[in-house]
């Protein structure tokens, strides 16, 4: 029998016991993700065979199972066959969705040909050198080192970490301002601001890094980000006043030089088919996109 209950900040603690004895590959898995899209994604979970199930909604209402965790090989079938029991019962269109590729080793070796894989392309995590991210060196980020460069030479500014007096309270203020300027019919964004406002609140808790960047004395740009491996961190939220050249060229290298210049790897999670936010994310040249797929059996 499954029984879901909500993501809230108390379950951190349970949760952990699940995520940090697995090294994930994508930002789905982050107990900072999972509760900046508590709301907006109906994320519940359920414990069943001593593994941790978590049901999603998608951004177009429909809903699935991300893949358990904590599983073996001894309970896996079990626990797939009781959650295709469910998907039935609940006329779910996937089974799982932000399906990794360890996952999908697994499940081949139980169902073979009958598990049907489908690549979720807008979903793939951009993954970034965070050498790369820094030095901005190369041809292909010439022009990103050029408004690095204006904006260090042309702009009076200041950076803070969101743990000085007043930053988280500022941050909030440009989230919504950017919020109410760029919501045009995504209703995600709201839910985006919702889930920004509750990080901030449980930062500490959260072990995140973050920092503002102050033009004239006037926040313009925050970002907030967590190291998650000895080898990847996850910037989870960057925001930024668009008329102000370079902007997020100076946010995006400096948070990486300051908080994670020893971590290999950044990810700078999905596009979601959005074409601006693909367009911006290609422009800084990852080397490689992190593959999630969406499963039925």
């Amino acid at each position: 029998m499954l029984t879901f209950k909500p993501i809230t900040i108390e379950d951190k603690h349970m949760l952990d016991k699940y995520l940090c004895d697995y090294n994930f590959a994508t930002s789905e898995y982050s107990f900072t993700n999972l509760l900046i899209w508590r709301k907006g994604c109906d994320i519940q979970y359920a414990i069943y065979e001593n593994v941790l199930i978590m049901k999603k909604r998608d951004f177009k209402g429909k809903y699935h199972f991300m893949q358990p965790v904590g599983y073996n090989k001894e309970n896996l079938k079990k626990v797939i066959e009781t959650l295709k029991e469910y998907k039935k019962e609940n006329d779910m269109e996937y089974l799982f969705k932000d399906v990794e590729k360890s996952f999908i080793e697994d499940l081949k070796d139980i169902y073979g040909d009958k598990a049907c894989i489908k690549e979720d392309i807008d979903n793939f995590d951009y993954i970034y050198s965070s050498e790369k991210l820094i030095s901005l060196s190369g041809k292909k980020l010439h022009g990103k080192k050029n408004h690095y460069n204006y904006f260090v030479k042309n702009y009076n500014y200041v950076v803070k970490d969101f743990s000085e007096p007043g930053v988280k309270k500022d941050c909030i203020k440009i989230a919504q301002k950017w919020h109410d300027e760029n919501n045009t019919g995504y209703s995600y964004l709201t839910y985006e601001l919702e889930g920004i406002k509750e990080i901030l609140n449980y930062a500490d808790k959260l072990n995140l890094k973050g920092m503002a960047v102050y033009v004239d004395n006037k926040i313009s740009s925050f970002t907030i980000g967590e190291c998650v491996s000895d080898d990847m961190a996850i910037v989870h939220i960057e925001k930024g006043i668009g008329d102000i050249n370079g902007i997020y060229t100076f946010t995006n290298k400096t948070f990486v030089e300051r908080y994670f210049s020893e971590v290999k790897y950044i990810n700078r999670e999905q596009d979601l088919g959005i074409e601006g936010l693909r367009k911006a994310k290609k422009s800084y040249h990852p080397i490689k996109l992190e593959e999630k797929y969406c499963v039925n059996v």
